[in-house]
C-alpha cells in the first residue's frame, strides 16, 4: 500500500508532462502574477539539463543568450505556474548534463539537430517510463552466449519443421492411394457393365438362326 507522502506526491502530478530531454530547444510559459494582474511569459533556450524525470520533482534547466549575457533559468514541470512546455528543435547529444555550452558562443554552441514529431512528444509520465525501458531493450547488444543459444535453438527449429512436412506426405498419400482405388474400380466397372451389352448381340444372333431354319423348313415342306 502507498504510503502518505507517495499518495500526496500522485495527487500534485499532472496527468501529462512533455518527454524533455538535453539537447531540445524549448519554450516554456510560465505565469507570473504582479499585484491584481496575471501574466504569461515565455522564455525561450536550449534544456542544458533535466533532473528526476519521472517524479514529482522533476525539473530542467534552460540556456539562452539575451543581450550577450547567458541566462539560465531552472523550472519545475510539475508546478503550478508552468502552464506549457513547447519543443521546438531535437538535438544530438550524448550526455545529460551539456555544462560545455557555458564556454563556447555562435557557431561553436549549435547542436545537431534532428527530425522528430512534435505531436508525439507529449507523453505521460507512466508511458515515459515504458518508451525509455522500450528503447533500453532495442538498443541492448547482443551478447555471445545469446548468440550460442539462438545457434543451438536454430537447428531444433529445423527438425521440427523437418518432422512437420514428414507428417504431412504421409497424410497426403493414404488420400492418393483411395483415389487410385476409385479410378480401377471405376474401371472394373465400366468393363462389367460391358459384358452385358455383348449378350444382347449373342441374342439377336441366336434369333436370325432359328428364322433361317424355319424358312428352310418351310421351303422342304412346300417342295
Amino acid at each position: 500500500m502507498p504510503s502518505v507522502i507517495a499518495q500526496f506526491e500522485q495527487a500534485q502530478q499532472k496527468s501529462r508532462t512533455p518527454h524533455v530531454r538535453s539537447g531540445d530547444t524549448v519554450r516554456v510559459h510560465q505565469r507570473i502574477v504582479e499585484g491584481n494582474k496575471v501574466r504569461t511569459q515565455g522564455f525561450e533556450g536550449v534544456v542544458i539539463r533535466t533532473k528526476q524525470m519521472n517524479s514529482l520533482m522533476a525539473s530542467i534547466t534552460v540556456r539562452r543568450i539575451s543581450s550577450g549575457v547567458g541566462v539560465e533559468k531552472t523550472f519545475k514541470l510539475h508546478a503550478p505556474n508552468v502552464e506549457k512546455v513547447e519543443i521546438l528543435r531535437r538535438s544530438k547529444v550524448r550526455r545529460n548534463y551539456l555544462s560545455f555550452l557555458r564556454q563556447r558562443q555562435g557557431k561553436s554552441a549549435r547542436l545537431q539537430e534532428i527530425s522528430f514529431d512534435p505531436s508525439a512528444s507529449e507523453v505521460s509520465e507512466t508511458e515515459a517510463g515504458v518508451s525509455v525501458v522500450e528503447e533500453a531493450e532495442e538498443e541492448a547488444p547482443v551478447t555471445p552466449v545469446e548468440e550460442r543459444q539462438q545457434a543451438k535453438e536454430d537447428p531444433q527449429e529445423g527438425t521440427h519443421e523437418e518432422t512437420d512436412e514428414e507428417t504431412t506426405k504421409e497424410e497426403s498419400a493414404p488420400a492418393n492411394n483411395d483415389e487410385v482405388d476409385v479410378g480401377d474400380t471405376g474401371t472394373d466397372a465400366g468393363n462389367n457393365n460391358d459384358t452385358p451389352d455383348d449378350s444382347p448381340g449373342a441374342d439377336d444372333t441366336e434369333k436370325d438362326s432359328q428364322s433361317n431354319n424355319s424358312e428352310s423348313d418351310d421351303k422342304e415342306a412346300d417342295s
